[in-house]
């Protein structure tokens, strides 16, 4: 353990062991004010920060006098500044800390374990908050679910796990994979491949795309196996396709431990590019009902974390699609006011807090700027709650001429039948993603075949084009229409298999214009849904061949202001890979899968059986303005 000599620095104890229950260590580093003496001076409230990611190492999202980026010390030496004792933390397995790494799930003990240890310290006044980012979000509210001493407010940023089968693990039956380039990436900086240079060898030579193409992967027989620990993680994971005791456990299922968690203040912020839409809503709700003390909403247009990148993917939202200088004049400071306000007991800087800062994206030209990019543009509404009351649900049926309207069809019968390939996927181009690279990335794309994107046949050619891809879209717009809120497609199916997806993707048809002379397809929210677990999530039930069921797509919120012109799609497929696993439509899990079946796959589009997508509209008029 040891002490910073530089004064302007503030005191630093680096290294603290502190002691879990079950006896492992985790590396604490505690950052003072400068001139702090602990143990003589009057104790001080605490900024907690627990992550995977090295509490010595670079944030890469925390910008600093204009440098994106930044050593976690320095953020800390921010915060102490102002009078804050400022804890950063190693999780269980992870750089300096002891144990045994395992995802997710022991983040909840050694997080109350970490508070335990904290208000006991003479230097503690009693009064935690927690802050960070993705898993830094994850440990927050893991350790709130139990109720931890001197917990007092926190803000989670793009994290948070409400539901792991549903958002950030799984969705709907199918495994997100981006838990599979996110443990080969970080079992490549875990301490059993920086020790042991022959694993460390091992991972650097395999290519992850080349690996994509062989799925599933095997135990033993993957690109992790080098570092076991890692590899059990992910196939416990990947294997587990019902909704069992494994998803209700502490850490991944705050919906079972809202009535525990307690009511302290909470800054909730995602993007609707984010991996994380679904578990930042859910935890809204699940944090406000019956709860008094404020909890707020911040949903920008950005990729994972980006909260001052102004574009998603290609689309570009423009200078006011930053945190900074919009929302509030930094990141630092936005969560420096909340720290002060509600572990200093300070006045609130400003009188203006409004409960819901949402980016509606669209407005933009739909021109190519100086970098290439979409222009999509967008602003900044708020509301005083979500869902924003201006908004109605409103339905748009799928006809079987390809029309998506606001009558249900009248047809007897109508149908849309097609083939369905686990071998052929359809390819992701962007989407709510964080963690892909370099086999995918998330964001806003034109729905087009690219050689930038894995798995694409023909570049150039529209995903509509293909024949497993079914289109629904209105006539062009005639006037402006805000789609503000959730979104929910409701299909009647029916397949000859015994198992197989359906995916729904929500787009923004541009009309033509000279640099985009075919339109553009901006891609805005997607879902899928396993058919297997038609029935009930906690138990799979194959298709009966030929039965007409009704199912339901949860893709992710979204808010989009859809100009006069545009029209609204509708996509529907059965697969979206790599983004989701491949269902092999045998009934067998796609984690363990040898055999694949072709299926075909019937939409009901009859007045019996009237599909429809359900969005919330408002008009935009109707929004008020940040």
């Amino acid at each position: 353990m040891t002490a910073s000599a530089d004064p302007a620095a503030g005191h630093v104890l680096k290294n603290q062991m502190v002691r879990t229950r079950d006896g492992v260590h985790l590396a604490t580093d505690v950052h003072f004010p400068p001139g702090y003496r602990p143990g003589h001076d009057a104790p001080l409230p605490v900024i907690l920060e627990r992550t995977p990611y090295g509490k010595g190492e670079i944030s890469r999202s925390e910008q600093i006098d204009g440098t994106l980026g930044v050593p976690r010390p320095r953020v800390a030496r921010y915060f102490a500044a102002h009078g804050f004792a400022v804890v950063f933390q190693d999780c269980r397995g992870r750089y300096d800390s002891e144990g045994h790494f395992t995802k997710y799930l022991s983040e909840g003990q050694d997080g109350y374990d970490t508070l335990a240890w904290i208000v006991a310290q003479p230097w503690c006044n009693g009064k935690v908050g927690t802050m960070g980012l993705s898993y830094a979000a994850h440990t927050q509210l893991a350790l709130a679910c139990l109720n931890p001493p001197g917990l007092a407010c926190m803000v989670l940023d793009s994290g948070g796990f409400s539901n792991g089968y549903q958002c950030g693990i799984r969705q709907s039956g199918a495994f997100e994979l981006k838990q599979a380039t996110w443990a080969f990436k970080q079992a490549r900086l875990s301490p059993a491949a920086q020790q042991d240079p022959v694993a460390r060898a091992a991972l650097d030579a395999q290519d992850i795309r080349q690996w994509f193409t062989r799925m599933p992967w095997r135990p033993g027989h993957s690109p992790v196996a080098a570092v076991p620990e890692y590899e059990d993680y992910l196939f416990e994971q990947w294997r587990a396709d019902t909704f069992d005791d494994t998803w209700r456990q502490l850490g991944i299922y705050g919906q079972g431990y809202y009535d525990r968690i307690p009511d302290v203040p909470v800054v909730l912020m995602s993007s609707w590019y984010d991996a994380y839409v679904r578990t930042t809503m859910e935890n809204y709700a699940g944090l406000t009902a019956g709860r008094r003390a404020p909890v707020r909403l911040i949903m920008g247009p950005w990729l994972h974390g980006d909260r001052n990148i102004t574009h998603s993917g290609d689309a570009e939202f423009g200078p006011k699609a930053a945190f900074d200088g919009n929302v509030a004049a930094d990141w630092l400071s936005f969560r420096l006011a909340w720290f002060r306000h509600w572990l200093q007991d300070r006045p609130a800087e400003s009188a203006a807090d409004p409960v819901a800062r949402l980016f509606l994206m669209g407005g933009g030209s739909g021109r190519r700027d100086a970098q290439g990019r979409f222009d999509h543009g967008g602003s900044w509404v708020q509301a005083d709650t979500w869902p924003v009351p201006q908004a109605t649900p409103t339905a748009y049926y799928l006809h079987a001429d390809g029309g998506l309207r606001t009558r249900k069809p009248a047809e007897a019968g109508a149908r849309i039948r097609y083939q369905a390939d686990p071998r052929r996927p359809v390819p992701t181009i962007g989407g709510s993603l964080t963690s892909g690279q370099p086999v995918f990335e998330g964001g806003g794309f034109d729905q087009r075949e690219d050689a930038r994107f894995f798995g694409v046949e023909q570049p150039g050619l529209p995903l509509s084009s293909r024949d497993d891809v079914v289109v629904f879209q209105t006539a062009p717009l005639e006037e402006d229409l805000a789609v503000v809120g959730p979104v929910t497609v409701r299909l009647f199916v029916s397949s000859d298999c015994p198992d197989t997806d359906f995916t729904a993707k929500l787009v923004d048809v541009y009309p033509p214009n000279p640099d985009f002379p075919a339109g553009y397809a901006l891609n805005l929210t997607d879902g899928i849904f396993r058919c297997r677990f038609h029935a009930s999530w906690e138990q799979a039930t194959p298709l009966e061949p030929h039965k007409i069921y009704e199912i339901t797509i949860e893709p992710f919120a979204t808010c989009n202001l859809f100009q006069r012109g545009h029209r609204i799609r509708l996509d529907i497929a059965s697969s979206n890979f790599p983004k989701y696993d491949v269902n092999p439509q045998t009934g067998e899990t796609a984690a363990d899968a040898r055999e694949k079946r072709i299926a075909v796959n019937t939409l009901h589009l009859s007045a019996v059986h009237a599909s429809s997508v359900t969005l919330s509209v408002a008009r935009p008029r109707d929004l008020r303005p940040l």
